[in-house]
């Protein structure tokens, strides 16, 4: 289902007004703080998050799925879902995908409905935590890390393909995550797993093209519970500089143990120019991967205060690669979707409006109180109709989900695939 122009400028026309006065009394006050309000609208505008080819449908637990009908049965149909979203948003125009879940029929048709949609490709994503049908080897005692030299060089190998896939579509980086670990004590030998999993990134590194990056993800555990290969970032970090220039480390937000400070690992990575990316979602207990900024929303603002901070002066850090991993099992998994993507815009809008200079001579001068003054300023500031400003602009609608719900979109795709259509890879 796509939305032409006219429905888009019918269901904008009765808001524009209400829009335009919210920015005219914001950027007001804003101005006066010396803040450009076109400015910050402007990179609103320009910043776009990939979605995940396996987010498209109702997510699942380990007890069981429940479909919303109209799910996306093929590749082609993600990209028309992510299509859509970009439509409403103007900030989904990039689709990452998980191989072997969509591994494309015809490259370049695909290629084609993905321009059409006006959706690049980022980064691809292999898959080693699951036995694919007719493989050799399996991955039960795990991929990279294994003790056995055959399973090695069949995950090193599908990492490989995945990087080619990837090279055809036009993607420039491949993420790597491992289910390796251990479920008890003595079951592994902590050094010579880590070992074997360096030696195997090393292999997978020499393949990658020279405008490439690989991203090396980490977990602290799940689904192994003694414990994981790649635990935490400083597992990753190492990891990435014996790799070489070309790997980074990737923050997935759900990927930590309760209260860890991820504002700090992303400002020391960014420091050290090896933060490649990120994967936004929300948790209250685990990797719940729920919708983002549902449960830690001030969190949330103080990572992008940190980022805001790092893009401007850590220039030894390359652009980030932004990514929603979330999905679960109750929600319309594209409602899911837009209310992640406008979770991130407001914290990053917030973030914007944080005076770095001022806080930094707050710092310098260990005025504890102002510096938590002017991030919870920022914080409180509502911000919305910055945001809503930079949907109109680019041409996506207002508020996205009413629209999404005014123009019966689930109900459509219920119609055009049925209700018992189940999305690839879940």
């Amino acid at each position: 289902m796509q939305l032409n122009k006219e429905q888009i400028a019918n269901y904008n026309t009765s808001r524009e007004e209400e829009v335009a006065d919210g920015v005219d009394f914001l950027g007001n006050q804003l101005e006066k703080k010396g803040f450009n309000t076109q400015e910050i609208i402007q990179k609103l505008a320009d910043f776009q998050v990939a979605i995940p080819s396996w987010a498209l449908g109702a997510g699942g637990t380990r007890f069981g799925r429940f479909s919303f009908g109209g799910e996306p049965s093929s590749l082609e149909q993600k990209i028309e879902d992510i299509g859509l979203i970009h439509q409403l948003t103007q900030t989904a125009g990039a689709i990452s995908l998980h191989i072997p879940w969509d591994i494309p029929k015809d490259y370049m048709a695909i290629k084609e409905l993905a321009n059409y949609h006006h959706i690049v490709f980022d980064a691809v994503n292999s898959n080693t935590f699951q036995d694919q049908p007719n493989a050799k080897e399996t991955y039960k005692y795990g991929s990279l890390s294994n003790t056995c030299k055959a399973v090695r060089d069949q995950a090193i190998a599908h990492n490989n393909q995945v990087i080619k896939i990837g090279e055809k579509l036009g993607s420039k980086s491949i993420t790597v995550w491992l289910a390796d670990g251990s479920n008890f004590p003595g079951q592994n030998n902590f050094q010579t797993a880590l070992q074997n999993t360096q030696n195997s990134l090393k292999e997978i590194y020499k393949t990658l093209p020279n405008d490439w990056k690989m991203f090396i993800e980490y977990k602290p555990y799940e689904p192994n519970f003694y414990s994981t290969v790649i635990r935490d970032w400083g597992t990753s970090l190492l990891l990435a500089e014996s790799c070489g220039s070309k790997a980074f480390t990737l923050v997935d937000l759900g990927h930590h143990l309760p209260n860890t400070n991820i504002e700090q690992i992303v400002a020391t990575l960014m420091m050290k120019g090896k933060l490649g990316g990120f994967h936004f979602n929300d948790s209250k207990y685990g990797d719940d991967d729920l919708t983002v900024g549902s449960i830690k929303p001030y969190a949330l603002f103080l990572i992008f205060n940190e980022l805001v901070y790092g893009m401007e002066n850590n220039k030894n850090n390359p652009d980030l690669s932004w990514m929603i991993d979330a999905s679960h099992n109750v929600k319309d998994p594209l409602e899911d979707l837009m209310q992640s993507l406008d979770a991130i815009l407001i914290a990053y809008a917030q973030a914007l409006l944080v005076n770095q200079t001022e806080l930094r001579n707050a710092q310098q001068e260990n005025d504890v109180t102002k510096c938590q003054e002017i991030l919870q300023n920022a914080y409180r500031t509502d911000v919305r109709p910055l945001i809503q400003k930079a949907r109109l602009q680019s041409g996506g609608v207002i508020n996205p989900i009413d629209a999404y719900r005014k123009f019966n979109v689930r109900n459509h795709l219920i119609k055009e695939r049925g209700t018992n259509s189940i999305a690839t890879g879940l």
